[in-house]
């Protein structure tokens, strides 16, 4: 290619508000590109779980170690540019009124819960939490959680729809857009996490709901891919799940599964979960056959 990687994606940036690279001026650039695609290489999906400015280190929901992921992620996309055929990006997507934010809950002083605070059905059956939005609904959430051995957690606010921590990372928003036009690839960016009553990690379907919301027209699409790669954040929640969720829907069809490609250091773990999640992605390799490989490995 024969645009430098640093006149795409400046790795001082990556995290901050400002991006010093403005995207009008990338895409000049990749008009001169036209890159080819390997017809030799397989087809190949890049999906990217939650790249967004709220969930970079100095975050609202900040995941030690992001930005260094989005930096080898950038150089990864950037090396292979010509052996992505489609990208697929999910945007985690709040208002400051749902279930897993502090303003639903109060305690019995009227206080709302600091962040990652844990409701447990107990604590509502004795008084410690009450919601102040759908009481009825919310305890019966809490309940439906536990019997699938999830538990609600309290986030900090994050993600609100159409603030600067709702956005894209800016250097991995320029790379992906720069790919688009350069390569001609294109790029799919899907809302997820707007129903107010359930928290949704995955980008398949919330935790919990009354009815199938399964997004079955993405789960067709991602398996017309012969390779699915998948990096983004948190490694230990929002990528672990949306993971779990296509393995779940294709159990029976590893010649799926089997395709799956996870980008290890291209995303990291919320603080106090890296045991739970260096668990959960054993099991996925043994039950699913999943691969858990590098950015810099040779697997395209």
């Amino acid at each position: 290619m024969k645009t430098p990687f640093h006149h795409i994606f400046d790795t001082d940036s990556v995290g901050q508000a400002i991006n010093p690279l403005p995207l009008n001026h990338l895409l000049r650039w990749a008009n001169l590109e036209q890159i080819e695609h390997d017809e030799q290489c397989p087809k190949t999906l890049f999906l990217g779980i939650d790249i967004q400015q709220d969930f970079m280190d100095n975050g609202a929901l900040g995941v030690p170690g992001a930005m260094q992921d989005v930096i080898r992620l950038g150089q990864f996309i950037y090396n292979n540019i010509e052996k992505i055929s489609s990208i697929i990006v999910s945007l985690d997507t709040h208002e400051p009124a749902q279930i897993f934010h502090p303003y639903w809950w109060v305690d019995e002083a009227g206080n709302h819960p600091a962040p990652y605070t844990v409701i447990k059905p107990q604590d509502l059956t004795d008084g410690k939490w009450r919601a102040v939005i759908d009481p009825a609904l919310s305890k019966h959430y809490v309940r439906q959680l536990e019997k699938t051995g999830k538990q609600l957690i309290i986030w900090p606010y994050h993600c609100i729809n159409g603030t600067t921590g709702w956005t894209l990372e800016n250097q991995f928003s320029n790379i992906i857009h720069f790919m688009s036009v350069a390569a001609d690839v294109p790029v799919e960016k899907i809302c997820k996490g707007q129903n107010r009553h359930s928290e949704m990690y995955g980008i398949i379907r919330p935790e919990y709901s009354t009815h199938d919301s399964t997004n079955t027209k993405l789960l067709e699409k991602i398996a017309e891919f012969d390779k699915i790669i998948i990096a983004g954040e948190a490694k230990s929640h929002c990528v672990l799940e949306s993971i779990k969720q296509i393995c779940e829907y294709y159990y029976d069809k590893p010649e799926l599964t089997r395709r799956i490609y996870v980008l290890t250091d291209c995303m990291s773990d919320i603080p106090g979960f890296e045991e739970y999640s260096q668990t959960a992605y054993k099991i996925l390799v043994s039950k699913y056959k999943i691969n858990l490989v590098k950015s810099t490995d040779n697997f395209l």
